[in-house]
């Protein structure tokens, strides 16, 4: 994606914004102090674009405006921010101006770094908006991550990415890829994460939330992405809050047999542990941005949208990550939740995790890799590669690494890191999704038996991997 010409400052911005007769509404903001309304009274102007700036940090004095509420950082006191004032400027103002304005609110619910310091610096922030007088509202909201370390710094860039949001929405909602990319903007990513964007509305109503979302992670906003398997977008520190955590690693071109096999093999030993029985646990199947891009310098969008229809399809949780190396994903998914977390594989991919050149770029590498993926009592659920039905089986047991790595791979086997998954179903080991795609090409219809059956429905019935009917099809 190139990088975009001209692009205003956010002086610049909010004084565009604050000419520009059409825009007139409310500024609500709670827990960093009124840094985004802050950027309109200074570039001047702002009596025609603030009908009014509110601040309601008493948690007594929120709850009567905007209802009581369970956390007032969360996605849902923000919505009700958007919602309160939003119809207080119709009723208001809609009899008076409603022909000729177009209204909005910006709100934002944030908690940034605290006088002691140590706490999670996030908070969600959303605008919702009429882009021409009298018509149908139209919302964005995003979910932010403040990471300079002196709050007075998270305070100023929070301001720029809400001026941003704010700018965005006004002038570049015909173009919600231009938007995303635009909420940087005299920003960079080791200042602000945004790990979750959601469109909804009129003017997004072509929007699939989930290439957004895999906007996100391409332009490095955040490290990863969810969506659940209803299609809906997930903020990912919330989704995983207080859950167990398994995780299976793949292409996905397309969901086949052992794909489901393996985790469902695997969360039968996963919950089986004392430290995981009776806790809530979330099944993840990732999909990686290396993976993506493994065939061409771009992501192909109708197939990465093929992939995550198919998956949630199965009804699966899906995980978009920048993460090739496995303990940066390990980092991640800790950093969110203190429960157990498990990852899946098939033996080829635990072989392949005994191969020094991933780790060249660690000072420690090989060792500082697995120092970081295990330190958790993680565990890795290894499912056994059978290529064909004369081959023999490769199982924690039988795999072999580098010489040089073998007591390294007899220590971690010992300690119990890997554990062999032998609750299989033996008859789907012979499959492999490269076969899937050339039955599928060669118009071999034994292809559907190597998937599940929704999946044979909807790729027949969408086309995906250039599926087309063969002769006595109907």
């Amino acid at each position: 994606m190139t990088k975009r010409e001209g692009i205003f400052n956010t002086h610049q911005k909010a004084l565009n914004i604050n000419l520009d007769s059409r825009f007139y509404g409310t500024f609500a903001e709670i827990g960093a102090g009124q840094e985004v309304v802050r950027w309109f009274f200074r570039v001047g102007g702002a009596a025609g674009t603030i009908a009014k700036s509110i601040s309601a940090y008493d948690m007594t004095v929120s709850d009567a405006i905007y209802g009581e509420t369970q956390r007032y950082v969360s996605r849902d006191r923000l919505q009700a921010m958007l919602d309160h004032e939003f119809q207080l400027n119709i009723d208001r103002l809609g009899e008076s101006r409603g022909d000729s304005t177009a209204f909005f609110t910006f709100a934002d619910t944030v908690v940034a770094r605290s006088y002691m310091g140590g706490n999670e610096c996030h908070g969600w922030m959303g605008v919702k908006f009429q882009s021409h007088p009298r018509d149908e509202p139209s919302q964005i909201i995003v979910h932010v991550r403040m990471l300079d370390t002196e709050a007075a710094l998270q305070q100023e860039a929070l301001g720029i990415v809400g001026v941003n949001l704010l700018y965005g929405a006004f002038f570049l909602h015909h173009e919600p890829e231009q938007l995303v990319e635009s909420l940087l903007d005299k920003l960079s990513t080791g200042r602000i994460e945004i790990d979750m964007i959601d469109f909804q509305g009129i003017e997004f109503r072509y929007v699939d939330n989930r290439l957004m979302s895999l906007q996100l992670v391409q332009l490095g906003l955040s490290g990863a992405a969810m969506f659940g398997p209803d299609r809906a977008v997930l903020q990912p520190s919330e989704a995983l809050h207080k859950k167990a955590v398994l995780v299976e690693r793949g292409s996905f071109r397309p969901v086949t047999h052992v794909n489901v096999d393996m985790l469902q093999a695997a969360l039968e030993k996963f919950t089986a542990d004392p430290a995981v029985a009776g806790k809530a646990v979330l099944p993840l199947m990732e999909i990686t941005m290396h993976n993506l891009l493994a065939a061409t310098a771009e992501v192909d969008r109708r197939d990465f949208l093929a992939r995550a229809d198919l998956l949630s399809a199965c009804g699966f949780t899906v995980l978009i990550s920048d993460f090739s190396e496995y303990y940066r994903l390990a980092a991640y998914l800790a950093w969110r939740t203190k429960e157990r977390v498990g990852v899946v594989m098939g033996a080829a991919s635990l072989i392949e995790l005994f191969d020094e050149k991933y780790y060249t770029a660690l000072p420690g590498g090989i060792l500082e890799s697995f120092g970081r993926l295990f330190k958790n009592e993680l565990k890795v659920f290894v499912y056994p590669l059978r290529p064909s039905e004369s081959a023999p089986m490769t199982t924690v047991e039988t795999l072999q690494v580098a010489p040089e790595l073998r007591k390294l791979y007899g220590y971690l086997a010992d300690r119990g890191s890997f554990m062999q998954l032998d609750n299989i179903k033996s008859e789907y080991l012979h499959i492999f999704s490269r076969d899937v795609l050339k039955r599928i090409a060669a118009h071999d219809a034994s292809w559907e038996q190597m998937v599940p059956a929704e999946v044979a429905e909807m790729i027949k019935k969408r086309g995906f991997f250039g599926y087309a009917k063969g002769k006595g099809e109907s």
